[in-house]
């Protein structure tokens, strides 16, 4: 699989977004100051892969509800629709395709979908496509799904060959916000297929790689980021307790001085290490990984080892990076395509590109991407400029 096969997503009234569009590098950096709308922009990947498993309805539901997902408007009137759209490049032998729907809040807490879009082409010119507003229409004979108002169709669409492949990039989209507690905690087993969003199955998942085929050579890998971020850590394995589920780590140092601490008794910033490991490590591989401030409670100093996570998930999933460190932002290859920058303006989030002297200190080499951040140098392009106009695209295209 093309490693960043997302190219762009159109976001219109989601959350604290009235309009945006996000073009794509791999990874992304997407830098804002507190409440500037970062964890929002984040959840317009986990709000969409949750509704490819889950009704629409529950998605609304976990998040407070429609109201609560929607833009708000200043305007006393009819809750203004909200919309996603993906772009794809090539991927999976394809030449791309586009997936896209809208949503109209209604009375009492209701909604409907009023239009919903996916189109794949392959290598050989062939295009399957559906499009369904107040009827059904599609291209690819003998799909009829049975649609009610409130559900989207691709969940139902998404096992048939010809559209599975954006099911999966979509359903496969994953978020993380690691809460060091959760990883502290006792878990209750699972299969340890997924990293939940907060890390708190961590111990499953850990077990999970280690009985693979390749276990050995995993367990040496994630031993050895470990230590690069948490010295003299030297292992973790999972341990049983019961019908719960925690780890354990190792500490050597010397040449035979040893010990061994339970989850419980281990720092912040080493369980949220463990977690981001797990995240890229689990299997199977996101097709969107979105890391929100991995620098939390991780000393400046192992940053470094925390980036080179980063840019290896890279090269087999795309990687999306919410921050405000300085020191998460000092590396060299973090070039201004792989900076956005989140600002809160007029009541509102918008998602901009750096400014263009911005843009220019960076490629002269003047100053890296961390360095005008300390300096708060590090801008974003005018809110209203031509560019970004040109930018917000629509959500939908003609098929036919």
């Amino acid at each position: 699989m093309n490693p960043a096969p997302i190219t762009k997503v159109i976001i219109k009234r989601f959350r604290s977004f009235p309009a945006a569009t996000i073009s794509f590098e791999n990874p992304l950096f997407v830098v804002g100051r507190n409440g500037s709308g970062k964890s929002n922009l984040a959840d317009v990947f986990s709000f969409v892969s949750e509704a490819m498993i889950s009704p629409l309805q529950a998605v609304f539901d976990r998040r407070g509800g429609i109201a609560s997902v929607r833009n708000r408007s200043s305007v006393k009137s009819a809750p203004p629709n909200l919309g996603l759209a993906f772009e794809f490049g090539p991927f999976n032998g394809t030449e791309g395709g586009r997936y896209a729907f809208e949503v109209k809040a209604l009375p009492n807490y209701g909604y409907k979908i009023v239009r919903e879009q996916c189109l794949l082409r392959k290598k050989d010119d062939t295009r399957w496509w559906f499009d369904r507003g107040d009827d059904w229409r599609s291209n690819a004979d003998g799909l009829t799904p049975a649609l009610e108002p409130t559900s989207l169709a691709l969940p139902l669409v998404g096992g048939d060959e010809r559209f599975a492949p954006v099911f999966r990039i979509l359903g496969g989209m994953r978020a993380y916000a690691i809460e060091p507690a959760k990883l502290r905690d006792m878990q209750d087993p699972d299969s340890g297929q997924t990293l939940r969003p907060d890390g708190s199955n961590a111990a499953s998942v850990l077990q999970e790689l280690l009985r693979g085929d390749d276990a050995k050579v995993l367990r040496e890998e994630i031993n050895r980021i470990l230590e690069t971020i948490v010295p003299e850590t030297k292992s973790v394995i999972p341990k049983k307790h019961g019908n719960k589920l925690s780890m354990t780590f190792s500490q050597e140092w010397g040449s035979d001085k040893k010990l061994t601490f339970d989850a419980f008794n281990m720092s912040d910033g080493t369980l949220r290490s463990l977690g981001l490991i797990m995240a890229v490590f689990q299997r199977p591989s996101p097709s969107l990984l979105v890391i929100e401030e991995p620098e939390a409670t991780i000393h400046p100093g192992a940053l470094g080892a925390i980036l080179d996570l980063i840019r290896r998930a890279s090269k087999t999933m795309q990687v999306v990076v919410t921050t405000h460190s300085p020191e998460l932002l000092d590396a060299k290859w973090v070039t201004d395509e792989n900076l956005r920058i989140v600002s809160w303006q007029e009541g509102a989030s918008h998602l901009l590109m750096p400014s263009a002297a911005t843009r220019e200190a960076m490629r002269q080499h003047l100053m890296g991407a961390g360095e005008l951040l300390r300096s708060n140098a590090l801008h974003a392009e005018d809110l209203f400029s031509s560019e970004q106009d040109l930018r917000n695209g629509n959500l939908f295209e003609k098929l036919a």
